[in-house]
């Protein structure tokens, strides 16, 4: 068996990736599957095929489904005009969708589907890759742990649950912290570093069945103050994942199936790539279909409630997704594994265009696959922005001519 490595800056970006177990090449080429060891190698068509089905590349853990599926039923289609984009460029629902190579688009508004398309020969029935679009879903089952008391406080110091790291950085540093990627342990991202921490703990090796992610974080030392530094830390994403399955003794793909995926009517099952030491990479990976991204968006939008329960703590996602640290630019900021906008609105992200933006306010949620030509694109990210804000005020407008509309009754 061969390892899927993945260098330095797809490293970091896909949350360790390269320590999953590959199928032997001879299944990749049948399949028509890369076999390159670097993500950021794969041709463009590659990538294509590769994203819809990277469970063949990977070992993986089912997240299951449950028996009953929620009701996706299809609203009135939304009247999106044209807007502006970067430059007062004008752009036109197909015109995006081409540029931003979209598998799929989907707009939930209320529980019902207002917009659904896709191109690139995805489809609703079939799965996409995450990416870090993941993390978001790890921070939600640290709010289940809590729910559950699996997990005491957001205070509590992070040793509590996870030993192993008595005497390193992590000593001290709570378990907010670690969500919020304040924990002011040395941690160097640079993507074309071979001696980073991105390349150094990517390469760790599973000794007799030990979690390499821990293995690698142990060994760290402490360079600010916890709690008063934000520095995107991909590594920490993953030491959540643990923390996470510490607390519960639970796999994160069977906490996640009985916590949210199986009792809020996902469609599909969906998979979990799994480390070397065969444990889910908690920062990335997770390869489900685009409805069930947006479903994620709408249990996250309405409160985290499954038949009248709370899965998650009261107001927790009005804390996960509100700024708890400056990240450096305008309008925006970091919450619990979200990103989060000033006017209420956050988001779960992924390379190449993977991305669930959530505005609860509006009860909107907008969830989007895709395959970039580069993992990441300043201006393709502004350009989804600008439609994230189109889509915000054509339901503003409908909720305007609906009040105009009562008022004259």
């Amino acid at each position: 068996m061969k390892k899927l490595g993945l260098l330095l800056g797809a490293v970091a970006m896909l949350g360790g990736l390269s320590a999953c177990e590959q199928v032997q090449k001879v299944a990749a080429d049948a399949a028509g599957l890369p076999t390159d060891e670097n993500v950021l190698f794969w041709t463009q068509d590659q990538r294509d095929n590769a994203f819809r089905q990277m469970e063949v590349l990977t070992e993986t853990r089912t997240i299951s489904a449950g028996e009953d599926s929620f009701d996706m039923a299809a609203g009135d289609p939304l009247k999106l005009d044209k807007w502006a984009g970067e430059n007062d460029k004008e752009w036109t629902l197909t015109q995006y969708m081409q540029d931003q190579r979209a598998a799929g688009i989907l707009v939930l508004h209320k529980g019902k589907i207002r917009l659904e398309e896709y191109t690139l020969d995805h489809s609703a029935d079939a799965r996409w890759t995450s990416f870090s679009v993941a993390k978001s879903f790890v921070s939600t089952l640290v709010g289940a742990a809590i729910k559950d008391g699996y997990i005491k406080s957001l205070d509590d110091p992070l040793t509590q649950y996870i030993p192993e790291l008595k005497g390193s950085g992590y000593d001290g540093v709570s378990v907010e912290q670690l969500l919020t990627m304040t924990s002011g342990v040395q941690w160097n991202e640079d993507y074309t570093d071979a001696e980073s921490d991105v390349a150094k703990f990517n390469q760790t090796k599973s000794k007799d069945g030990d979690n390499p992610i821990l293995t690698y974080m142990a060994t760290l030392k402490r360079e600010a103050e916890p709690g008063t530094r934000w520095q995107y830390n991909t590594g920490e994403t993953n030491l959540i994942g643990v923390l996470v399955s510490k607390a519960t003794g639970k796999t994160l793909a069977e906490y996640l199936s009985e916590k949210v995926w199986g009792p809020f009517g996902m469609q599909m099952d969906a998979e979990w790539i799994l480390n070397d030491g065969g444990f889910e990479i908690g920062g990335c990976c997770i390869s489900a279909s685009l409805r069930d991204y947006a479903l994620i968006g709408h249990f996250a939008a309405t409160g985290g409630v499954v038949d009248g329960k709370s899965v998650v703590p009261e107001g927790w996602f009005d804390s996960a997704g509100t700024k708890q640290a400056d990240i450096g630019i305008p309008g925006q900021g970091y919450g619990y594994q979200w990103w989060t906008y000033d006017d209420g609105a956050y988001a779960a992200r992924g390379i190449f265009g993977q991305s669930i933006f959530i505005d609860p306010k509006r009860e909107l949620v907008i969830a989007t696959s895709g395959n970039w030509p580069t993992a990441q694109d300043q201006r393709l990210s502004l350009e989804r922005n600008n439609f994230f804000r189109a889509v915000q005020k054509s339901i503003d407008r409908e909720s305007m001519m609906d009040n105009a509309i009562m008022e004259e009754e």
